[in-house]
């Protein structure tokens, strides 16, 4: 029961901190959403700073789970596996109700490196150019640093640019986009 009332707080404040951002909603509407006692939420998590935080951790654990569904479903073709990443992160954010990167909104909600919602953003950002730059070391470029971060700049591009994109322009925008860089990183690479 205990986890039930956990998974309904951070659930609520989850909606709520997507669509009107974590400086805009106060304790008091979650718990009026999440139909709890004040003093439920605060067994659950000690400060807002800690709600918000968990509510980034759900949507990195989000992220990563459709990140490895992918990576599994391609193993063995790098570009294939680009590609189908792509892709997705394409449809994500051809969603009606998308409104952003979440950790990028936060990011640009918390300017202080120490806050625990930042920390969990800047770790998502850098799990993802870590991955990106995986994924170019396997498509054998001279410089797979310099070709994840192209990746790591489109991705996050089309994240927040979400909303100047037509519903399918996101996807075209995405893998022709990955494609032309990885093509120009190939023209630099001897291993090619």
């Amino acid at each position: 029961m205990d986890d039930d009332v956990r998974e309904r707080i951070l659930r609520t404040a989850s909606q709520l901190f997507y669509r009107q951002g974590a400086r805009a909603v106060g304790i008091d509407l979650v718990i009026e959403r999440a139909g709890v006692a004040k003093a439920s939420l605060y067994r659950h998590f000690r400060t807002k700073d800690d709600l918000i935080a968990a509510f980034l951790e759900r949507e990195d654990a989000d992220f990563w789970g459709h990140w490895d569904e992918v990576a599994r479903a391609h193993a063995g073709d790098a570009q294939r596996e680009l590609d189908a990443h792509m892709r997705w992160i394409g449809e994500r954010v051809a969603r009606p109700n998308y409104r952003g990167c979440p950790q990028l909104n936060i990011a640009a909600e918390f300017s202080d490196s120490n806050h625990p919602a930042r920390k969990v953003a800047i770790a998502h950002k850098r799990e993802l150019r870590r991955r990106l730059q995986g994924i170019a070391s396997r498509l054998r470029v001279a410089d797979p640093e310099e070709l994840a971060t192209q990746l790591l700049l489109l991705v996050n591009g089309a994240f927040v640019s979400s909303h100047e994109l037509e519903d399918k322009d996101a996807v075209t925008f995405l893998t022709d986009g990955a494609r032309a860089l990885v093509a120009s990183a190939r023209e630099k690479s001897p291993h090619v």
